[in-house]
């Protein structure tokens, strides 16, 4: 159903494109937007080791839950910073492409704990977390991305 990528000397081991979702710090979510135009937009995340989901939270109302209550299907991409070999001028970035279904999660304990473990990949000041969720709590949702297919790559910015 997904295509192969084409380079496949360019393909990342599966444990590599966990490690980037893992460590890097946010990513681009695109879903299918008004008249079904493509509406990509930035947004940190947490990648849940214990089940393989990644989850990003986002208030209640919005383009961007408007168009996952339509249609469920988006795809998550995310690359690092890249680096430079002392043989050439351009980048070489790792990127992953996650597609999958998101699941909107209103249960307020769930987004609690999720805000919170994502909220460390940021900061870790426990009252300023603690504070920031309590005061945002009631207006926020949980985006749980259920992923089919993970692919990553290192291509060259050539």
């Amino acid at each position: 159903m997904f295509r192969e990528l084409v380079r496949k000397n360019k393909q990342l081991p599966q444990e590599e494109c966990i490690r980037l979702l893992k460590e890097e710090t946010r990513g681009v979510l695109s879903v299918l937007g008004d008249d079904d135009y493509p509406y990509g937009m930035p947004m940190n995340h947490w990648y849940n080791e214990e089940d393989g989901k990644i989850y990003f939270h986002c208030g209640n109302v919005g383009h961007r839950l408007e168009a996952l209550q339509k249609h469920k299907k988006v795809s998550f991409c995310v690359y690092d910073k890249g680096y430079k070999d002392d043989k050439h001028w351009a980048y070489k970035v790792k990127s992953v492409i996650v597609f999958g279904k998101i699941e909107i999660i209103d249960d307020i304990d769930k987004i609690i704990d999720i805000t919170t473990k994502l909220s460390y990949k940021f900061i870790q000041d426990d009252e300023y977390i603690k504070g920031e969720i309590e005061a945002s709590v009631h207006r926020t949702l949980l985006l749980q991305l259920n992923p089919e297919h993970i692919c990553g790559k290192l291509v060259t910015e050539a």
